[in-house]
């Protein structure tokens, strides 16, 4: 409910628009090139929404689109994640009635060993990609893990599209890659 007025105050904002766009422009070219995923290489022209390129879960059965532009800039950034977020409001609307009848949790043993082997899922989230590599030599604990954050990789561009602007611009290029530091620390 509250989507719209958030839109409205900032969208359409005349300052907002004045201080965010042509600030902090990242290419499709270096997008693909820091490894940038979700909103912040979308808003590149990079069309790397895994849902998309490799559907799981009940992503074959529903319609939506992969939100891409071309410009790259702050305010792009923004405007991919508000479309994305109307994305996923259509998604669940598709797939609300669809739930099956039964439990919502499962008992599950307390742990899990994987056959020996390497292992690799990827899935979309908010920020991006999140990829986890798993080897396991079939023991209780993995021989190796391994995540592939998206906002390390988002992160590494800020000093890439933070020069030449302004330290003011800087929290407002910062705030458009959406990080989220303790996952960064990781």
């Amino acid at each position: 409910k509250v989507l719209p007025e958030y839109d409205r105050l900032l969208t359409g904002n005349v300052i907002f628009r004045e201080r965010t766009k042509g600030i902090g422009i990242l290419s499709r070219e270096d997008a693909i090139s820091f490894g940038a995923t979700g909103p912040v290489g979308r808003a590149s022209g990079f069309a790397c929404d895994v849902r998309k390129l490799e559907p799981y879960s009940a992503y074959d059965r529903v319609r939506f689109n992969e939100i891409i532009d071309s410009e790259g800039d702050t305010y792009t950034r923004y405007l991919c994640r508000m479309k994305e977020i109307w994305e996923s409001m259509d998604i669940i609307d598709q797939l609300i009635d669809n739930i099956p009848e039964g439990p919502y949790s499962a008992k599950m043993k307390p742990i899990i060993k994987l056959p020996e082997g390497e292992y690799y899922q990827r899935v979309e989230t908010a920020r991006g990609e999140l990829g986890v590599f798993i080897i396991s030599d079939g023991n209780k604990n993995p021989y190796r893990l391994k995540l592939r954050s998206p906002n390390f990789c988002n992160l590494s561009v800020l000093n890439h599209i933070s020069k030449n602007f302004k330290i003011a611009d800087l929290v407002a290029i910062g705030g458009s890659l959406d990080l989220i530091i303790p996952d960064i620390d990781r």
